[in-house]
């Protein structure tokens, strides 16, 4: 979508990537879970999530697939519930045992993910690596390996703002 749009970073854009749209139609919704569950068993990962409303339909996605049936799902909130069990972390316990691949669909600033790292940490989640499906080429990939902080703990993207939109207005 091409307009003046603020994105969950907080930053300016002159365009939008709303991969949703694409992502909750069937077909790509299982190649995206084919995708990530591969992506997840070459990493070892136990567990495919991150932070919600992005990561929602990808984790989803993976664990529906036959190469995902081995994986938990999981949601990252964005704050503590108030009620309840009070959790951060959404979806069947992931415990010490557990590897986590950190999904998200659209990163500009690698904020989310980095967010999502963070907490998976606190709870004591290891993590196997990180994943978007769309990498905007604004600085997150660069944020997002410094919060892995470990060259064997990929960060990876499907595809970038170029494979996508190649001829956008700030290229």
């Amino acid at each position: 979508m091409i307009e003046d749009v603020t994105l969950s970073s907080g930053r300016r854009a002159s365009y939008y990537v709303d991969a949703r749209r694409t992502l909750l139609l069937p077909e790509p919704f299982k190649a995206l879970g084919r995708l990530v569950a591969t992506e997840a068993k070459r990493l070892g990962a136990s567990a495919v999530g991150g932070p919600t409303l992005g990561a929602d339909p990808i984790a989803c996605a993976a664990i529906a697939t036959a190469e995902g049936e081995a994986l938990k799902g999981f949601f990252v909130r964005k704050e503590r519930k108030s009620h309840g069990l009070q959790r951060w972390v959404e979806g069947p316990t992931l415990g010490a045992d557990d590897r986590a691949l950190v999904v998200e669909d659209v990163v500009t600033s690698g904020g989310s993910l980095v967010e999502a790292i963070t907490r998976l940490r606190e709870e004591g989640v290891a993590v196997a690596g990180a994943l978007a499906v769309v990498d905007r080429l604004a600085g997150g990939r660069e944020a997002i390996e410094a919060a892995l902080g470990d060259p064997h703990l990929p960060y990876v993207s499907l595809f970038t703002i170029d494979d996508v939109f190649p001829d956008r207005p700030d290229r």
